[in-house]
């Protein structure tokens, strides 16, 4: 039951991104571009992505445990520290850059395979440095 409620929910945020144009880099890119040719039209995608996720917090205050989990998996660090500045800071300019971020940027492998492939090569790249680094420190 738990890979089938995976793949549905998958197949669903491929579709909303795919509707919503968000694999689309000129859309994003538009959307980003607040002081010049804007494109509000991402606002919507945006409260409906904070809708969602506002009903599954309401949602876990009413429940003890998940459907398919044995327990909730929230977040609990609630610290800004420099990771997480220089983090995000990394992730807002790679996607205004390239207007792809991980979910359109693996739709980009099918739809613009010449963009797609260095797309997810940096973002594979990306992510076993970080990996790596991680496991340096740790020791």
């Amino acid at each position: 039951m738990y890979a089938i409620i995976t793949l549905a929910a998958g197949l669903l945020f491929g579709l909303g991104l795919a509707y919503s144009e968000m694999t689309n880099p000129a859309v994003v890119i538009g959307f980003l571009d607040i002081f010049g040719d804007w494109n509000p039209s991402l606002i919507i995608v945006m409260a409906s992505a904070i809708a969602v996720g506002m009903i599954g917090y309401v949602i876990k205050g009413k429940r003890l445990t998940p459907l398919l989990a044995s327990k909730w998996q929230v977040p609990t660090l609630r610290n800004i520290d420099a990771k997480l500045i220089i983090g995000s800071s990394l992730f807002g300019i790679g996607w205004g850059i390239s207007g792809y971020c991980p979910g359109p940027g693996l739709t980009a492998l099918v739809n613009n395979p010449s963009e797609g492939f260095y797309f997810v090569a940096a973002l594979i790249a990306g992510s076993g440095l970080h990996y790596f680094q991680t496991r340096i420190t740790q020791k």
